[in-house]
């Protein structure tokens, strides 16, 4: 594959950053009770909203087969927002410990004091309390569901101690994404096009979970975590890896047919299958230079691409 040109290099050291950046200078002044609001973007990572939310929409918009209810979109969109900002707080919390000693995240907020334990503590209980309201604004169904999601989600900081399954679960997690936004519109059981969604996502984030995870291959060794790299291998980890693609790629296409979209679902899907595999080629355990463009920048891409992909694939 062609070398990657500078401006390419330059956009993906950048562009995973600039969203949190934006926010972190534009109320770089404010102050909440869980600590300044540049701190908590930066312990949230704000910016990985990216992954999961068009996926909710994307469940949202094949329930309706037109533009949802607002009432659904909103409380849908508050809903993903709390739940992820409480798992991504809960895993700092338990994290903690491993932070600490980690070079690569010795500048956490949690880690260098910016938000305390006990600010941290109560951001997660108030983002499971706006979680479990936005869902009672849904629908008695996402209501009942709420708290098997909290616990579901916060599952994942800890399997890494135990499992190399972690990466699966992750992905999982995020895989709810669409069978939540079916459910906000429609309380039934979901059609087989939203459960291939699902299995898509899943895969797709433990493959670049996986990449990601190439980073800490020695810490996670020498403390006894456990992930895929550290089980088997860096070339048994990229087989997986790989494979993992291959299954995303094949559950979107079984997703267009299942759903009955037209022709530009095929198109993008085609396209986002090419993205998959520079992501894949571009991955190397011995050269992490292109990381962020093997886990953000590419993958940062393709969620917003399958939305429009329900999206034209609905209506053309």
């Amino acid at each position: 594959m062609a070398r990657l040109s500078f401006l390419q290099l330059h956009l993906a050291k950048n562009v995973p950053h600039f969203f949190s950046d934006f926010l972190s200078d534009f109320f770089s002044g404010m102050s909440t009770p869980f600590g300044q609001f540049s701190d908590i973007c930066r312990m949230i990572k704000i910016e990985h909203s990216i992954f999961a939310l068009p996926y909710a929409w994307a469940g949202a918009f094949l329930a309706a087969r037109q533009i949802p209810p607002a009432r659904s979109l909103i409380f849908l969109t508050i809903a993903m927002i709390a739940i992820r900002s409480f798992a991504m707080a809960f895993n700092r919390l338990v994290d903690l410990p491993f932070d600490r000693d980690n070079p690569r995240t010795k500048n956490r907020p949690l880690v260098t004091g910016s938000i305390s334990i006990s600010q941290t503590k109560a951001f997660c209980w108030v983002m499971a309390i706006i979680f479990i309201l936005a869902c009672a604004m849904l629908n008695t169904i996402c209501l009942f569901l709420s708290i098997p999601a909290l616990l579901f989600a916060a599952s994942y900081s800890l399997l890494k101690r135990w499992t190399m399954m972690c990466h699966f679960w992750l992905g999982a997690t995020l895989g709810l994404a669409p069978l939540a936004g079916w459910l906000s519109v429609n309380p039934s059981v979901p059609e087989m096009a939203v459960v291939l969604l699902f299995f898509a996502v899943t895969f797709w984030v433990a493959a670049f979970d996986i990449y990601y995870s190439f980073q800490d291959m020695d810490f996670d060794r020498a403390f006894g975590l456990h992930s895929v790299p550290v089980c088997y291998g860096c070339e048994s980890a990229l087989l997986i890896a790989g494979f993992s693609h291959i299954m995303t790629s094949l559950f979107l296409l079984l997703t267009g047919f299942a759903a009955g979209l037209s022709w530009p679902w095929y198109a993008l899907w085609l396209a986002i299958s090419l993205l998959l595999f520079m992501e894949h080629r571009l991955m190397r355990p011995q050269d992490l230079r292109h990381v962020n463009t093997a886990f953000f920048t590419l993958n940062g891409i393709i969620s917003p691409v399958v939305l429009c992909g329900v999206l034209l694939g609905i209506y053309v």
